[in-house]
């Protein structure tokens, strides 16, 4: 698979060391080519190209470390958690809105979560690219899990409504920063690690539905009926955001104790930090016996940063800067709207298919009744199908004849199939297995999509662009809810349109820009 041509950096300097060697190879060249950047020929600061090649390359010689495999379980937790507060506004939000008295919106909780994790997208991703990814990173675990435990104490369906929304604004976060704190610390040869860490969204839906499952059912915690539903014999939803909050609560405190996260090289770079940078490489190496050999030396005879900050980072100015930096280029422009693009249309397309198809399936004579238990069994059996989606395409990803983007294409193409073949569904054993089905290969083209974002973002402006796309994908939830109240759910086509969709998105990521396979993040 063709990719793009490496760059040709020459020393500057008499001493060879002073500066990086000269790596260009033939792309077909696999071994060589693992030493080259991703954005090497589309960043228009020299100064910066030239430092990230220094940096991949220590990161390079470090190779992995146990370090990395704490980032990988504990960024994982973060995955795990935002596919869990996602579901959770949705597996309470029946006995919860029964409880008081079925007066409101009843979509209420769907809009609060999504436009939560919104502005917690925005913001955070901004706010790391502005502070740093350490103090985000930290933080925004502690809201989700604050948040979690004080919603379940709600009295009212406006209040919770209020603390759903601060859960998704830390998730919001928290997403952005998992990915982009993971790609900034890892081997270029371990990238596809990004992609494989996604199937922790799919454990944290499995989560989900394991606590639906235990406390939705009983019925001394959820009454039968608004008429004489009280707090007392519908505790059911309030004891799933209890025991959500106290778990979320246990991985933030492991984030703080276990990782003791250091900031990313990466951003150091950004704010010209060079000997910060070399420190963070030495203490690593010196703690799991690895080589170091970048100097302060070598970075700063690369020259001076210019273009990742303004001269006062607390400034309208630093916005447009991350903003900008994420156009620097044509091709990098092309690139950033492409991937903007396609979050909304996936954001759009799977919420709104669930939206639609049950009315349909009934008006088709489908027979899908199932328990309580049941029910809440099928979705902990689709959630946990979920898992080994990004697991296989972690293997694909880092295969020549596929890479990122062939991978989403297969994914997204499977999975509609799947969506059109579930308008044949007839039966309750014919839906959980179509439902395993979406659920496994969705997440195919999702944790793909998830890892390939960050990889091919400029890396000062990295979590901007992240936290965009992952805003643009909320700004479609919040549609899809309201669509769902408004429009008619009996006719077929907004099913049609959701694969069509889907189809879309594979064709788009098959000719996406920048192909990371055997490239290192810039």
């Amino acid at each position: 698979m063709a990719v793009e041509q490496g760059p040709h950096l020459e020393s500057r300097g008499n001493d060879a060391k002073d500066a990086p060697r000269d790596v260009s190879v033939h792309s077909g060249d696999e071994e060589s080519s693992l030493n080259k950047d991703v954005l090497a020929l589309d960043d228009l600061d020299p100064a910066m190209s030239r430092k990230m090649h220094l940096v991949n390359n220590a990161i390079d010689e470090l190779g992995w470390t146990p370090y990395h495999t704490k980032l990988f379980f504990l960024n994982g937790f973060g995955y795990a958690v935002d596919s869990l507060i996602l579901l959770l506004q949705s597996v309470i939000a029946t006995p919860a809105f029964t409880e008081f008295g079925e007066v409101g919106y009843a979509k209420a909780l769907t809009i609060a979560v999504y436009s939560g994790m919104l502005s917690g997208a925005l913001f955070w991703g901004l706010g790391a690219d502005i502070i740093g990814r350490r103090y985000a990173f930290n933080l925004s675990l502690l809201i989700c899990s604050a948040s979690a435990i004080i919603a379940g104490a709600m009295p009212s369906w406006a209040s919770l409504g209020v603390f759903i929304a601060l859960i998704g604004f830390g998730g919001g976060g928290n997403l952005v920063l998992d990915t982009t704190v993971f790609l900034e610390f890892l081997p270029g040869d371990k990238q596809w690690m990004v992609t494989v860490m996604a199937a922790w969204w799919g454990f944290g839906q499995a989560i989900t539905g394991f606590f639906a499952w235990g406390f939705l059912v009983p019925e001394k915690w959820n009454c039968p009926s608004v008429d004489t539903c009280t707090k007392d014999n519908n505790m059911g939803w309030r004891y799933v955001m209890f025991t959500s909050g106290a778990l979320v609560f246990v991985m933030s405190i492991l984030r703080l104790t276990v990782v003791r996260l250091r900031e990313t090289p990466k951003y150091l770079l950004g704010l010209g930090e060079d000997a910060k940078v070399v420190d963070t490489f030495q203490a690593l190496a010196a703690k799991y016996n690895r080589p170091c050999s970048l100097t302060l030396e070598q970075l700063e005879a690369c020259g001076v940063v210019t273009t990742a900050h303004s001269k006062n980072r607390f400034s309208f100015a630093e916005t447009l800067i991350h903003l900008r930096g994420l156009f620097s280029t044509r091709k990098t422009g092309l690139s950033t709207v492409m991937i903007w693009l396609s979050w909304a249309m996936v954001g759009l397309a799977y919420p709104l298919f669930y939206v639609f198809l049950p009315t349909y399936l009934a008006t088709r004579g489908a027979s899908l009744s199932v328990s309580t238990y049941d029910s809440w069994r099928n979705y902990a059996l689709t959630n946990i199908s979920s898992i080994f989606g990004p697991i296989l395409a972690g293997w694909m990803c880092n295969l020549p004849l596929f890479g990122r983007r062939y991978t989403m294409l297969i994914g997204a193409l499977m999975t509609a199939a799947f969506f059109f073949a579930y308008t044949a569904v007839r039966s309750a054993a014919q839906d959980v297995g179509f439902s395993c089905a979406i659920g496994f290969c969705l997440n195919v083209y999702y944790g793909t999509l998830y890892a390939y974002t960050p990889e091919v973002l400029p890396s000062a402006h990295r979590a901007t662009g992240n936290g965009v796309a992952v805003a643009c994908n909320r700004v479609m939830g919040i549609l899809s809810a309201v669509i769902a109240t408004v429009a008619d759910t009996s006719t077929p086509v907004p099913i049609y349109i959701c694969g069509a969709l889907l189809v879309a998105m594979g064709l788009a990521a098959a000719v996406f820009p920048f192909e990371p396979y055997g490239r290192r993040s810039s």
